[in-house]
């Protein structure tokens, strides 16, 4: 007999091994406005290094989970770039893989027309795996999570379906999928952005929101993809369609986040959706402060990517005046301070910011380079912009306004086509 949390551990390695995870990474993200204007949101960069797409990849191998597919579908090209650059380590003669699953079109001659419509399309190509569960997940939030609980969990329950949920106050569970359970937890009903959102049972002022982070039983899933594509009435997703037609009629349970992230002792369940330009820079700057919420220095639970083969970090001059420093920021490879400052921002690879600027509570992406006596403050500068000397974002926001993209808690984006269009 092995110890009790050894048979756990070979239990929860035996589940995850037998699961494909599918990664939903096809989605606009509109509302972060240029920064999605020629990539998928799950490409865009967040926290110095990373892409958001590499967080719930990271999660699946570090769960256990080598078999994953990437559903694309939106200007999918740098997200194609950056898995195959940084995710082609997985070994074919041991059945891993992380496959890429564009819309091709397989069933009908439509692209994905619905989360659950994306899954119905590839369901040829999962079934040649056979798997025993399908872990559907979002590919556009910030969090650690450990999916083999949650999958767990799901076989200790003799779900159909499990939905992992966090809790938020009700007033802001308008913006989620809202579930109301029993006492253990079953799921006994579920609304996609009510007016009024539910409480939990033990807490009146909270509520259960879906992540987007579904467990299924692999042949339920494709019974219920295949009732679901011949409504014609259906708006074929999981969380309008499928979801409210399955929770009267079969054994669907909530797992609670709480109990499977992965996180520091103390510190409440790290989970961020970057959807909007305001939250995008929130996040990218709480990893800033000396500590953060999201530990990315966890190296039992790391973070992969890929990195470009770039030279270290550079700071030169020390001179009165022209001392080039940064305090309070996350710094990168091939980034080239030259008598600049910089303070509480975020610089992502090969970013140069010559002498005299200061770059303040900033998020600079790969390939900026700021000029000579320049000022940037809360701004966001997009991928190979080129900051004039003398130049001056984020002091004027009516003059802002009248140049660039500014969010609603005053944050500046800056693009290209911004920038050219001054010069016009």
């Amino acid at each position: 007999m092995y110890p009790r949390d050894h048979a756990s551990e070979r239990f929860i390695s035996a589940l995850t091994k037998n699961t494909i995870a599918l990664i939903l990474a096809g989605g606009r993200g509109s509302r972060l406005k240029e920064l999605t204007k020629w990539r998928a949101k799950p490409a865009l960069q967040f926290g110095g290094k990373f892409r958001i797409i590499d967080f719930p990849l990271s999660n699946c191998i570090n769960s256990g989970i080598r078999r994953i597919g990437v559903l694309t579908q939106y200007k999918a090209h740098s997200l194609i770039q950056h898995i195959q650059h940084g995710w082609s380590f997985m070994h074919a003669g041991f059945n891993e893989f992380v496959e890429l699953l564009p819309a091709q079109q397989r069933v009908e001659e439509a692209w994905y027309k619905g989360t659950a419509d994306a899954v119905f399309q590839n369901i040829d190509i999962l079934k040649t795996h056979e798997a025993g569960h399908v872990i559907i997940l979002a590919g556009d939030h910030i969090y650690k999570m450990d999916y083999g609980k949650m999958i767990a969990a799901h076989v200790s329950t003799q779900a159909d379906m499990t939905i992992a949920c966090l809790t938020v106050p009700r007033q802001d569970a308008t913006a989620f999928g809202v579930m109301t359970v029993d006492e253990g937890d079953r799921i006994i009903a579920f609304n996609e952005k009510p007016d009024n959102p539910s409480a939990i049972p033990d807490d009146a002022d909270r509520s259960l929101v879906s992540m987007g982070i579904y467990v299924f039983n692999t042949d339920f899933l494709y019974e219920q993809l295949a009732r679901d594509a011949q409504n014609p009435n259906s708006a074929h997703d999981f969380g309008i369609d499928i979801i409210p037609w399955l929770v009267p009629r079969y054994r669907v349970y909530a797992h609670r986040f709480s109990d499977s992230c992965v996180g520091e002792p103390n510190i409440e369940a790290y989970w961020r959706d970057v959807g909007t330009i305001d939250a995008y820079w929130d996040a990218n700057m709480e990893m800033t402060k000396v500590v953060p919420d999201l530990n990315l220095y966890d190296k039992s639970w790391p973070i992969w990517t890929y990195q470009e083969q770039l030279p270290p970090a550079k700071f030169v001059f020390d001179e009165d005046g022209r001392r080039g420093h940064a305090v309070d920021s996350l710094v990168s490879g091939g980034d080239i301070i030259s008598g600049g400052t910089v303070r509480r921002s975020v610089m992502f690879s090969d970013v140069h910011v010559n002498e005299n600027s200061l770059v303040e509570d900033s998020i600079l992406l790969p390939n900026v380079r700021v000029g000579r006596n320049s000022v940037l403050k809360k701004v966001i500068v997009d991928r190979g912009c080129l900051i004039p000397d003398n130049f001056q974002v984020g002091v004027d926001l009516d003059a802002d306004k009248r140049r660039f993209s500014v969010s609603a808690k005053g944050v500046v984006l800056v693009n290209q086509d911004m920038l050219k269009a001054l010069k016009s």
